[in-house]
């Protein structure tokens, strides 16, 4: 399956093929100071799995860290996805992709929450282990 999507303008266009690895809200304060949100909603992706379409002369990237690069219009300003190399991984947020199934699997860095969330997902302190986190789960 080939979800696609576009950043505020409709000048850059992207599409991500297949399945996400995984799918979930993020609650550190990057995430929520970089959507203008309480909350994040995820999609991660294989970096092979996503590409730009048209107007990848609009892409623009910034680095906060070493851990992610937020990719945005430079039109517009929209977001369009955050590539995070250590990790392989891109996200590409779910808001981006308007057609896609979105079905969380899982909250991380909640620890850092500033809207609590009684879903039944798990709760991650921070990151699962295999990310380079603690792996530990807080309660609801």
């Amino acid at each position: 399956m080939t979800q696609t999507g576009e950043c505020f303008c409709g000048a850059v266009k992207i599409e991500a093929t297949g399945e996400p690895e995984a799918m979930g809200y993020c609650h550190c304060r990057s995430c929520r100071s970089w959507s203008g949100g309480p909350v994040n909603a995820f999609s991660l992706w294989k970096p092979e799995a996503v590409r730009v379409t048209s107007g990848a002369e609009y892409v623009a990237t910034y680095s906060k860290t070493d851990l992610s690069q937020r990719q945005y219009c430079s039109k517009c300003g929209g977001h369009l996805m955050t590539n995070h190399p250590p990790l392989s991984l891109i996200d590409v947020f779910a808001a981006t992709l308007p057609g896609l199934d979105f079905k969380p699997g899982v909250h991380v860095n909640y620890a850092e929450t500033v809207l609590p969330m009684k879903d039944g997902l798990p709760k991650l302190k921070d990151f699962p282990a295999e990310f380079g986190g603690s792996g530990e789960a807080i309660p609801e």
